[in-house]
């Protein structure tokens, strides 16, 4: 085995150690979007309670004409309508972590928001070990799915259908309001407007 023999060898070992280094670098890139990923998922579920605290807020805190209401825009959230004082239930708007817009889908009850949600239409990472306010979003398809409402179990308790409509998810149907998302206490019912 002669100069060409040796060279051979060298040449192909130098290329086993670049596909080394390729595979390192693809996998320590797709780590790195992982990692990103569970962030924004872990920020989209604190914005998302954010909201949620802002609806309840907003819902308890003034009853007109002896009647509870939901919020008809977010940005009553930051300043609500009904009252003569400022009142914030929210500081600002969130910037949605999945889309990176401030642009969000809403749940709404009778043309009132009850909740919202990311319109981002990835496949979460996070699948299931969520807590008990989260524990609908186990096997969801997409963190659109992800619906954060007031009561969080809305939905369920009050035997609503959704309904898909533009950028919004609207409810139906159903025997009422949960008045409590308190999943251990029996949820008395507050009759659903009629539209």
């Amino acid at each position: 085995m002669g100069r060409c023999g040796q060279s051979g060898f060298t040449y192909i070992a130098l290329l086993f150690v670049i596909a080394l280094i390729c595979l390192g670098l693809t996998l320590a890139v797709e780590m790195d979007r992982t990692v990103g990923q569970r962030d924004k998922e872990r920020e989209l579920l604190f914005v998302g309670e954010q909201f949620q605290q802002a609806i309840q807020r907003y819902y308890e805190s003034v009853a007109q004409a002896g009647r509870r209401e939901y919020p008809e825009s977010l940005d009553a959230l930051l300043k609500d309508p009904r009252l003569a004082a400022s009142h914030r239930y929210l500081r600002k708007v969130y910037v949605d972590p999945m889309t990176n817009k401030p642009e969000w889908g809403l749940v709404t009850l009778n043309g009132r928001i009850v909740g919202v949600y990311s319109k981002s239409p990835v496949v979460p990472i996070k699948q299931d070990n969520f807590d008990v306010p989260e524990a609908a979003f186990q096997g969801a398809s997409a963190y659109r799915d992800w619906l954060f409402t007031y009561p969080y179990d809305l939905i369920q308790k009050g035997g609503f259908t959704k309904v898909v409509a533009d950028d919004s998810i609207v409810l139906t149907g159903g025997t009422g309001v949960p008045a409590t998302g308190n999943a251990s206490a029996p949820a008395a019912v507050i009759p659903a407007a009629s539209k």
